[in-house]
C-alpha cells in the first residue's frame, strides 16, 4: 500500500523505518485491515487508541523490531482499514485482530494495547487466552470493570479527562458539531491528556486531524464509543475468567497513573505495575524510550531469552 496513512507517505519516521517496515492490507473475508509490519523474532501485535492510528507507534517500532516481528495494526474503522457501519463491540473487533494474526501465520503472540486499543487487547487476551503469551495494557479504563466516570467529576482535570466518553456515545449530534471543526475538538483532546498542553506537538496533531478528515473516519471514530453498551456487557462476562498470562499495566503519572494497574488487577492474576513519571496519556509518543525499556524488560525476564 502507498499514500497517506502508509509507511510510504508519513512524516517523522525514524531513519531506516521504510527499509524495515511496509504497509499491507489483509483481506479477512468480511473486512480488510491495514497493518505495518517488519522485524524478526516472536510476533508482537501493537493496537492503538482513539483518535490515532498505527503511526502512534512509530517511535518504538524500530527498537522493538530488533527483537520481534512487529505488527502495528489499524483496527476496523481506523486509518487505512475498512470502516464498516457495525462491529465495533469488543468481541467483534478483537476477533478481527485474532484473524489477522492467523492470516499472518502467528498462532501465539505478545500483545500491547493503548487507549481503545487497550480495551481491544484485553478482549483479545480474554477471548483467546491460549494465543496471547504476554500482555501490556496502557492508559485506558476498562468499560464495565473500571469505576464509571461521574457525570459531575470533582475537579476540572477529571472533567477534561472523561467528558468525551459521554459526548462520543451520542448517536448523531456529536458528528454534526465536530465535522468541519476537527481541529478545535481534537486539539483540545490532545492538549488535555498530555503531561503538558504541548506534550503532543502541533505538527503531530495535524497528522491525526488529517486522518480524521478522510472519508468515513470521523464517523467510525465515534463507533467504538457508541458500542460501549455492548462492550460493557461483554467485559462483565469476562470477569468470570480472570486473565492468567503475565500482564504489564502502564500509566502516565500525569494522567491515569496507578489507576491502570488498579483496574487491571480486577481482571488478571499476574500483574506488574509501571507508572512513567513526566508522562501523560500518550505513552508511546511522550515517553518512547522508557516505554521500550519497560517492554523489553517485561518480555525478557532476567536470565531468560525471547521465545
Amino acid at each position: 500500500m502507498t499514500g497517506f496513512g502508509t509507511v510510504t507517505a508519513m512524516p517523522d519516521l525514524p531513519t531506516g523505518f521504510g527499509e524495515r517496515f511496509q504497509s499491507n492490507r489483509y483481506d479477512l473475508g468480511d473486512i480488510s485491515l491495514h497493518a505495518v509490519s517488519g522485524g524478526s523474532g516472536p510476533a508482537l501485535l501493537l493496537v492503538g487508541g482513539w483518535p490515532q492510528f498505527w503511526w502512534q507507534w512509530r517511535k518504538v517500532m524500530l527498537p522493538l523490531s530488533e527483537h520481534f516481528t512487529v505488527i502495528a495494526v489499524d483496527p476496523r474503522g481506523v486509518g487505512r482499514s475498512d470502516k464498516p457501519e457495525t462491529g465495533y463491540d469488543s468481541v467483534t473487533a478483537a476477533q478481527d485482530l485474532a484473524r489477522l494474526m492467523t492470516a499472518l501465520g502467528h498462532e501465539d503472540f505478545r500483545l500491547v494495547g493503548h487507549d481503545v486499543g487497550m480495551m481491544l487487547a484485553y478482549a483479545l487476551a480474554s477471548d483467546h487466552p491460549s494465543r496471547v503469551t504476554q500482555l501490556v495494557l496502557a492508559e485506558a479504563a476498562l468499560p464495565g470493570i473500571s469505576d464509571d466516570p461521574s457525570a459531575t467529576p470533582p475537579a476540572t482535570r477529571a472533567v477534561e479527562a472523561t467528558w468525551h466518553f459521554m459526548f462520543n456515545r451520542l448517536p448523531a449530534v456529536n458528528e454534526k458539531l465536530v465535522e468541519g471543526r476537527e481541529d478545535l475538538y481534537f486539539r483540545d483532546q490532545f492538549a488535555a491528556k498530555g503531561a503538558t498542553p504541548d506534550a503532543m506537538p502541533s505538527d503531530v496533531v495535524d497528522v491525526y486531524i488529517e486522518a480524521l478528515r478522510r472519508s468515513g473516519a470521523l464517523h467510525a471514530s465515534f463507533q467504538y464509543y457508541r458500542a460501549l453498551d455492548v462492550t460493557i456487557t461483554q467485559n462483565q462476562a469476562r470477569t468470570h475468567a480472570p486473565l492468567t498470562m503475565p500482564v504489564l499495566a502502564v500509566g502516565g503519572a500525569a494522567f491515569r497513573g496507578a489507576g491502570v494497574a488498579g483496574d487491571v488487577r480486577r481482571v488478571a492474576s499476574d500483574v506488574k505495575e509501571l507508572v512513567i513519571e513526566g508522562c501523560g496519556h500518550y505513552v508511546p509518543e511522550e515517553a518512547p524510550d522508557a516505554f521500550v525499556s519497560a517492554l523489553l524488560s517485561f518480555f525478557t525476564p532476567a536470565g531468560s531469552a525471547l521465545a
